[in-house]
């Protein structure tokens, strides 16, 4: 009996599982279908399979009482054809350069009021992207800086972040599906937000952005850079190969080119150190903090790039005044200037006879 019950329900389970097959294939393939139109409509970051645009901002969107420009930029906007007599610079970047602070306190923002003139006019153009990387300022470079013809292309390099988001991108195959993509960006953000403070339409320069829990565990995370003789050698040199091909680029279109190494807060700050090792003795645990600056400043100079550290400017000023958000590894508007402040010193001598 319970063989001829098996033998008789067989075909019966068969093809329902085909059906079902069959259901689930077209209701993706309707699925892939509507998001593709519905991004070709309604362009969202979600869906993009471009690294840089994953995370743009969408274009009117205001932050800080200011719309985003045409772009899905943090900045005004700028004509294509640079004025007569300007100084331009394309400033590339991820959410340092996008800015944790209204657009009027940006670094960047600030360092073209700082180099300008009566006589000269220095234009810097935001193009920082939250989630960026390396091989993405790149992509944003070929794909859009040059056409504003820049006399100068600023890369602001975050330690903290950019040598292991170009890992990750090496690593990984961005999905072509829509319906994968979509998944993955939504994943993603659950992920990435848990921890994440409600933030207000004002910017508040003494808001925590994360919980206490989850700031020390991301900035737990980013020790793994400071292992000497660890994996930290080999995303170094991923890093490097981009900036290398970005001088390339430049070269090419007789662009120059300057880096800015921006530090993370556990280089600058000892007693968020001791937080985060959990140890109110040794807050090394056999970590270097400097190696992946050290590391920068080699390449960059075997390289020939300009380049400009903030490392020791911020260690010293941090033990005289706050430089960072609270539970947030972006700089407040103390920070914003000094590295303002810093960067101008560092650019003004090469802008002498300028523009071209």
């Amino acid at each position: 009996m319970p063989t001829r019950l098996t033998g008789a329900t067989a075909p019966t389970l068969l093809r329902r599982a085909v059906a079902w097959g069959l259901a689930i294939l077209l209701s993706f393939a309707c699925a892939e279908v509507a998001l593709r139109i519905f991004q070709r409509i309604h362009p969202t970051f979600l869906l993009s399979e471009s690294s840089y645009n994953r995370f743009r901002g969408r274009p009117g969107d205001v932050v800080f009482g200011m719309p985003l420009n045409s772009g899905g930029f943090k900045d005004v906007e700028h004509p294509r054809d640079k004025p007569a007599g300007t100084y331009r610079i394309v400033a590339l970047g991820d959410s340092f350069a996008f800015g944790s602070v209204p657009y009027e306190d940006n670094y960047l923002t600030l360092l073209g009021q700082r180099l300008s003139t009566e006589t000269r006019i220095v234009e810097v153009i935001n193009m920082g992207v939250s989630g960026a990387g390396p091989q993405d300022y790149l992509a944003l470079l070929l794909d859009e800086g040059l056409a504003y013809r820049p006399d100068l292309v600023l890369v602001s390099f975050f330690v903290g972040n950019d040598f292991t988001d170009t890992k990750r991108v090496n690593q990984s195959s961005r999905p072509r599906s829509a319906v994968a993509t979509l998944v993955r960006s939504v994943h993603g953000l659950l992920f990435r937000n848990a921890g994440l403070l409600p933030a207000t339409d004002h910017y508040d320069d003494t808001a925590k952005s994360w919980t206490d829990d989850t700031y020390l565990a991301m900035e737990r995370d980013r020790t793994r850079i400071y292992e000497p003789g660890g994996t930290g050698r080999r995303i170094y040199l991923d890093a490097i190969e981009f900036l290398a091909r970005i001088q390339s680029v430049c070269a090419d279109h007789d662009i120059g080119l300057a880096v800015v190494i921006i530090p993370d807060e556990l280089q600058v700050r000892p007693d968020l150190r001791r937080r985060v090792m959990g140890a109110p003795g040794d807050t090394t645990k056999g970590l270097d903090f400097g190696l992946p600056n050290r590391f920068l400043e080699e390449q960059l100079t075997t390289r020939r790039i300009d380049h400009c550290d903030l490392l020791d400017r911020f260690a010293g000023a941090s033990e005289r005044e706050v430089l960072y958000k609270p539970n947030d590894s972006h700089w407040n508007l103390a920070g914003n200037r000094l590295a303002a402040d810093v960067l101008a010193g560092f650019l003004a001598p090469g802008l002498q006879g300028a523009p071209k």
